[in-house]
């Protein structure tokens, strides 16, 4: 199993301190507005919204901001900001490729900090497709072990398209095509397994090696790129190994 599959497990606890829980709230309120937009405000009927309101809820994200945000997003309340998705792509230290996702209502805006974040932190930016062809779009749910075992969870979504379950220590990961995620999560919701996250991802075929060292300036500029303002996600090929990792943890 790969570290970044590891690493994403444990980014929630980098969520602990004030600043970094108020842009983990903005990013949640933000996906629940743009998912009431695309697939209307009512969540028995938009499976997506759904889980958006329950993620946010997990992370303790006060109810009339979700309220707040359904609303805004299905046009019960004014103010709403037309949200657009742009992926940037870049090459971070040890030529490790980066994939920027941004929700934005400013492209300017995003462009400029992305790029400001990037190039104080050993990244470049690079040419649309360029990096991304290096990826596979999936869709990622996590979830708790419980009482299921790796073949619970395993027959539960092999008719539904999915491609791996790996097994993250106290967590399942279900990884299906992004095409798929509808049926991963039905199939899921069908078999009563609860799942913490179903979210799209990047995974890349080639991943880089990295040292103590090369991790720490990969993740100085995912924390840099995270604390924009726009972006909602930062997918990478960098692999990181346990023993890499408890360094870091050290």
């Amino acid at each position: 199993m790969s570290g970044h599959s590891k690493w994403a497990t444990t980014k929630h606890k980098k969520a602990a301190n004030d600043a970094k829980r108020g842009k983990e709230f903005a990013k949640l309120i933000k996906n629940i507005e743009v998912a009431a937009r695309t697939g209307g405000g009512d969540p028995s009927g938009n499976p997506t919204l759904d889980d958006m309101i329950k993620k946010a809820k997990k992370a303790s994200v006060p109810n009339t901001n979700i309220e707040s945000a359904r609303k805004r997003g299905s046009g019960e309340e004014t103010g709403g900001s037309d949200w657009e998705t742009i992926v940037y792509e870049g090459y971070g230290p040890n030529g490790v490729a980066v994939l920027i996702e941004c929700l934005t209502d400013n492209r300017n805006r995003a462009a400029t900090d992305v790029r400001t974040a990037m190039n104080k932190n050993g990244g470049n930016m690079a040419d649309a497709g360029s990096v991304s062809y290096l990826f596979n779009h999936k869709a990622v749910a996590v979830l708790d072990k419980g009482d299921n075992t790796e073949d619970d969870v395993l027959m539960a979504v092999l008719d539904a398209g999915a491609e791996e379950v790996n097994d993250l220590g106290d967590k399942f990961e279900v990884v299906a095509d992004f095409s798929d995620l509808a049926k991963v999560r039905n199939a899921l919701n069908e078999a009563g397994i609860e799942y913490d996250s179903l979210d799209p991802d990047y995974r890349a075929d080639v991943e880089v090696p990295l040292d103590a060292d090369g991790a720490k300036k990969i993740l100085r500029l995912i924390d840099a790129l995270e604390d924009v303002d726009d972006v909602q996600d930062v997918f990478t090929n960098m692999d990181v190994s346990d023993e890499v990792l408890a360094e870091l943890d050290d």
